[in-house]
């Protein structure tokens, strides 16, 4: 008698346990009933890495295996597109950005390809030897002006069209894993091993590095459209920095929305203040109320690739929203609204 209680007991241990480990977070989210987003074909198995516009229908979409494609009705539809490079580099296109018709593409090993008349022609340029670590990141200033970032941390400027390249740091902050730019010029890195991560306000001369938030590595970063910062770490945690402490060491509790084996890639906003993320496995996730609830996104949720980033065309106007999801093995989704 008294084993058969010690057994019942123990069982009504471990269910509890069970139980109340259950609720701590959610294995499995709330498919919504409709989706803005729309499965578009672009046939190729290459992984589309970027995308720019020219203007609200012209655009460019680039990413491995020298994959580039090109659109005239904002996205619906992509025709492909060569680049006169090397055919014998399998070159992966990283970065591309237009600024009227003034666009420029970075590319890993060492390619920089400049364009003046919106991607019709594409001129390569030569770095030299002594560019510390590869092409990561690019921006167009102006007519004949770009800043660049590289994958060893170092920032370069030219108002030449890449003729020159001025360094914009005394020194580069060693290997990244990923590399963003805010609207008003600032940096955040990510080092290689996720173990910290780095800042570089305008007028820096040198990165700031920060601890981050937990134990877990940081997987990437980003800035929210208030300005503040976002940290997605291993383990599928997401935290947001507090922006009213204007301290970016200072970060909010940690947001585990879904555990399904899988991390969180990229977070972004929408226009309408939606969240974003997503994954491995087809993970798209939302929320509409900050981060504190979540939806499963139903096209996300069927897709059998990695989604890798979201992107989101900040310079349309509020009620045109332009926004793409890219994804492993040619995958790529364009918001429908």
């Amino acid at each position: 008698m008294n084993r058969f209680l010690s057994t019942l007991i123990n069982w009504v241990l471990i269910l509890g346990i069970g139980l109340s480990l259950g609720g701590c977070v959610s294995t499995r989210l709330s498919v919504a009933s409709a989706s803005p987003w729309q499965v578009v074909e672009i046939n190729t198995d290459a992984n589309p890495l970027d995308i720019s516009f020219v203007d609200q229908n012209h655009g460019f979409l680039i990413g491995t295996n020298r994959l580039i494609r090109e659109t005239n009705d904002g996205g619906k539809s992509w025709d492909k597109r060569s680049l006169d490079i090397p055919s014998e580099e399998n070159f992966r296109l990283i970065s591309i950005d237009f600024f009227g018709d003034e666009g420029w593409i970075a590319g890993q090993p060492g390619l920089v390809l400049h364009s003046r008349d919106a991607g019709q022609t594409w001129t390569r340029l030569a770095l030299g030897n002594k560019l510390p670590g590869e092409p990561y990141l690019i921006k167009t200033l102006a007519t004949d002006s770009a800043e660049l970032a590289t994958t060893a941390g170092a920032v370069y400027v030219t108002t030449d069209g890449g003729q020159n390249w001025e360094g914009k740091i005394e020194e580069a902050s060693g290997g990244i894993r990923d590399i963003r730019r805010g609207s008003n010029g600032e940096y955040v890195s990510v080092s290689s091993l996720g173990n910290f991560y780095a800042t570089l306000d305008p007028g820096q001369s040198s990165w700031q590095p920060h601890q981050r938030a937990s134990s877990k590595r940081v997987q990437t970063m980003g800035y929210k459209p208030d300005g503040s910062l976002w940290m997605i770490s291993r383990g599928a945690e997401i935290r947001f920095a507090d922006y009213f402490e204007a301290q970016e060491d200072s970060w909010g509790k940690p947001i585990i929305p879904i555990v399904n084996g899988y991390n969180y890639l990229d977070l972004a906003w929408d226009p309408k203040g939606t969240i974003w993320a997503a994954g491995g496995n087809g993970t798209l996730l939302f929320s509409k109320d900050g981060g504190d609830s979540w939806e499963s996104d139903p096209v996300g949720d069927v897709q059998p690739s990695n989604l890798l980033r979201i992107l989101f065309n900040a310079s349309d106007e509020q009620e045109k929203i332009s926004g793409f999801v890219l994804g492993e093995r040619g995958t790529l989704l364009r918001w429908a609204g």
